[in-house]
């Protein structure tokens, strides 16, 4: 499976801007790698608005992250025939660009980066009030030349006959919702906490995109962000696992391969998570 280069289009030598036109993190840089690989999906952009600010805006693993798996998610659907090729794809993209995205911050948490949580009146308006939050805007325009080229050089990956059977925790539970084949496809990099780092839940926020798609769906034009069914899957979420977000808390575990989480899920791994999330 190969991915055709592209050439650095406007929006990655403009992110800020489309970052102040868009107003979140995870939305635009959904936006800057869809334009990028030539495809547009204004409702599944729009939805995604619900992972910013780290989930919901909890702090967790940024938005820019979420927004830019989801996209090499919805690439690895388009070039891959096979299902498991396409979500061992997805997940190798969604782990080179944290690796990028870590070069550059040394940190994956949005909480490290803004300084802020976003829960707390006080706290977000010394956010604004300090200029903290024009840092996100630099890091855009810093960063996503170089997620794209690392969206591309992930998808690009040519050793997956390694993994003739690959399953995301985040696919499982999207399938559990009803998800279309290209929609499971998307969040598949979000398995193990992302990218399998271990952070926060992936198929959390695999459920709260599906929650919030299906939200946008009735409620044209309207951000997700305040999606109260969002809302309630993270509650719920958060009553299932005693308040633990994290995958390596929740698992015990840590992955250090597709394989492992693959026979993890297969061994019924967090499957009572997966139906509690879907019924949420």
């Amino acid at each position: 499976m190969k991915t055709t280069m592209h050439q650095t289009g406007s929006g990655t030598k403009d992110a800020s801007k489309v970052f102040r036109k868009l107003r979140t993190c995870s939305r635009t840089f959904f936006h800057i790698l869809n334009n990028e690989f030539g495809h547009s999906k204004e409702l599944e952009e729009r939805a995604a608005d619900s992972l910013a600010g780290g989930i919901l805006q909890e702090g967790h693993q940024c938005g820019m992250l979420w927004g830019a798996s989801l996209a090499v998610g919805a690439e690895a659907y388009r070039k891959c025939k096979d299902p498991n090729e396409a979500i061992a794809v997805a997940m190798k993209a969604t782990q080179y660009i944290m690796s990028s995205f870590m070069k550059n911050e040394h940190t994956i948490n949005c909480r490290d980066i803004t300084h802020c949580d976003f829960s707390s009146k006080l706290s977000f308006a010394k956010y604004m009030l300090s200029g903290r939050f024009l840092y996100c805007f630099k890091m855009a325009d810093r960063w996503a030349p170089e997620a794209v080229e690392a969206a591309i050089d992930g998808l690009s990956y040519n050793e997956i006959d390694e993994y003739p059977v690959s399953i995301s925790c985040a696919t499982e539970v999207a399938k559990k919702m009803g998800a279309s084949a290209e929609e499971m496809i998307m969040v598949a990099g979000f398995a193990g906490g992302l990218g399998l780092s271990g952070a926060a839940c992936g198929a959390l926020s695999a459920a709260i995109w599906m929650k919030s798609l299906s939200w946008c769906r009735e409620e044209s034009k309207k951000s997700s962000l305040k999606n109260p069914g969002a809302k309630r899957t993270l509650e719920t979420f958060y009553k299932a696992t005693g308040s633990k977000i994290r995958c390596d808390d929740i698992t015990g575990l840590n992955f250090n391969t597709i394989d492992e989480h693959t026979d993890f899920i297969i061994n019924g791994g967090c499957d009572s998570l997966l139906k509690v999330l879907a019924k949420s």
